[in-house]
């Protein structure tokens, strides 16, 4: 048997064999559909009935450090995020983070209350600081260090 027979029998598209049989489908019982509903369900969003405006104001006023980013800071969604919270974290100080993929309102009214218009955005001290770019340029010219110990004094 030549090599091209046997390439031929093993690949039956080559070989004018008949397509296998397609794959035989299997619904999953109620108990486990149910699960999987649950698992694709997106994260509820932290503000609950509250205005977008008001969550925002609140949250910004009322914590030392806010992150607002795609994802978690321990599991984020996009490399700007991730920039973001691994300088925050690394002056080891506690911060509030919302993830604005979880509310598309926040999302957008982050963008709106700031008049900035990209993710992530960084507040010290109740007030706007930026971006990661501007995060970075901050943190790298020490002037971060210097606003983060004024907004968590004897910390």
């Amino acid at each position: 048997m030549s090599i091209i027979d046997r390439i031929k029998r093993r690949l039956p598209i080559l070989g004018g064999a008949p397509a296998p049989t397609p794959v035989r489908t299997v619904s999953l019982a109620p108990r486990q559909e149910a699960r999987v509903e649950e698992e694709e369900r997106e994260e509820a969003s932290p503000r609950g009935d509250k205005p977008v405006a008001t969550f925002i104001d609140e949250l910004v006023k009322g914590n030392a450090i806010v992150l607002f980013m795609k994802g978690t800071p321990q599991s984020p969604q996009c490399g700007f995020s991730a920039g973001a919270s691994g300088i925050l974290n690394s002056y080891g100080k506690a911060y509030a983070h919302v993830n604005v993929l979880a509310d598309p309102d926040i999302r957008e009214g982050v963008k709106s209350y700031t008049s900035w218009p990209t993710i992530p955005q960084v507040f010290v001290g109740g007030e706007f600081v930026g971006g990661s770019d501007i995060l970075k340029q901050l943190h790298e010219s020490g002037e971060l260090k210097d606003l983060i110990a004024k907004a968590h004094p004897a910390s």
